[in-house]
């Protein structure tokens, strides 16, 4: 698969920082971030890359003349007039007649391409857009992505304090069909986000939002460049890369997050205990996986539909994400065993191996995050939630919010007990 670089960008507000270079030459550990990138593409075989620049570019290709030993085939094109991230693209066409990676000049990223590029082709779209849980969504463009992964709406800030959302940001790095160029027109303006992904959204066109936890930042103002040059000394930049096994913290909802309310289907019901928000947004620091995995029996029993769900964790999502913590994933469980209720679902009462304590989540989870279960934790107010836990290979922690164990349904004991989620990370510490 060939690459595009998109490094046309001024560095406006980096300016105080660095002069005299455009925003692709900043440098993170003594490298240049697109140098960082090249060395990326390039471990996971891509060899033919092409740089689209604009601001000072003729710096950008006298930099990569002057490095051939990177054994990677540069292009080179330099645009006269500013055509955005979308418009850019365009003179390629006819260039790249197969499917291609892009990514923007100005991220820091280390994600493990091929599954990505493998995960694209089972979908088949005419695009995937790289997206992950958002450290500042309200001063983001969000996505709406549906169960089956497409994308089916764009959420343009700024967002209205009213408006709840799944923290979803679109993290510029994409996969194109070059069946995109068609709508892009090449003699005005165009970005990605703003105007080619609502286009082919009203076209009808398939496109897919890969979620990932991967190190992907932007260096474009002062404060996110020092983290990201903080991270790559720490070496969580490399970390991150799903290569690596990943430590989760596995959290149950009701009771953990939210105040247990019996029964729980109304979005209004849903109250997150004032310490949740500086907890996971802890666990986020640590850099530990945030994952919640919830039984959801109320689906089953017809007080409310995956789509009322969905409802729910939009708020949770934004309640969070106004403190800065952010949740990886979650994983639920529609499923309840007992039958003969009115108004339930019969296809979905069924004795199943996803409802805590068996642990299909947990292994849906591991799958799509590389987890060490030895490494990590679940949090959980009820026995299930623990049993679960030891099931898993986790280390368990019980906390007393919520039931705090006192539903006794199994005869099992937590590795360590706590007053709630906030001291839990003590221990976890």
């Amino acid at each position: 698969m060939k690459a595009v670089i998109l490094a046309g960008g001024k560095g406006t507000r980096l300016s105080s920082l660095v002069k005299n270079i455009p925003k692709p030459l900043v440098k993170i550990g003594g490298k240049p971030v697109i140098e960082h990138q090249i060395v990326l593409l390039k471990r996971y075989g891509v060899k033919e890359v092409w740089i689209l620049t604009g601001y000072m570019g003729e710096k950008i290709k006298k930099y990569f003349e002057e490095r051939k030993k990177l054994g990677v085939r540069f292009y080179y094109y330099q645009e006269k007039k500013l055509m955005g991230t979308a418009g850019a693209l365009k003179v390629l066409e006819g260039k790249i007649k197969d499917d291609f990676l892009i990514i923007s000049g100005d991220i820091m990223l280390d994600i493990n391409i091929k599954r990505l590029v493998d995960w694209h082709k089972t979908k088949k779209g005419i695009a995937t857009f790289v997206v992950h849980p958002s450290d500042h969504p309200f001063d983001s463009d969000l996505v709406e992505v549906n169960k089956n992964k497409q994308i089916v709406s764009l959420l343009k800030r700024p967002h209205s304090p009213k408006e709840i959302f799944h923290n979803t940001g679109i993290a510029s790095v994409y996969i194109f069909s070059p069946k995109v160029f068609k709508y892009i027109s090449g003699r005005k303006k165009s970005d990605i986000e703003k105007n080619l992904l609502p286009l082919l959204i009203k076209s009808k066109e398939r496109i897919y939002g890969y979620s990932t936890p991967e190190y992907i930042k932007d260096i474009g103002v002062p404060e996110r460049l020092f983290r990201v040059r903080k991270d790559f000394f720490s070496g969580k930049i490399y970390q991150f890369n799903l290569e690596n096994k990943r430590k989760a913290v596995f959290l149950d909802r009701d009771g953990v997050i939210c105040e247990e309310v019996d029964q729980l289907y109304k979005l209004e019901d849903l109250s997150l205990y004032k310490f949740s928000g500086k907890a996971i947004k802890k666990i986020n620091e640590m850099g530990y996986l945030a994952i919640i995995i919830t039984n959801q029996p109320m689906i089953a029993k017809g007080f409310m539909t995956e789509d009322d769900l969905d409802q729910i964790h939009k708020k949770l999502e934004t309640e969070l994400s106004k403190e800065g913590a952010k949740i990886d994933a979650i994983y639920y469980c529609p499923h309840h065993p007992e039958k003969g209720f009115s108004g339930e679902v019969p296809h979905l009462k069924i004795k199943c191996k996803c409802r805590k304590p068996e642990i299909g989540l947990f292994l849906k989870a591991k799958e799509d995050f590389n987890i060490d279960f030895k490494g990590s934790y679940m949090i959980g107010d009820k026995t299930s939630d623990i049993l679960a836990g030891k099931r898993a290979g986790c280390k368990t922690i019980l906390v007393k919010t919520g039931y705090g164990g006192a539903n006794k349904k199994f005869p099992i004991q937590p590795d360590f007990t706590v007053n709630n989620l906030l001291e839990g990370l003590k221990v976890i510490i």
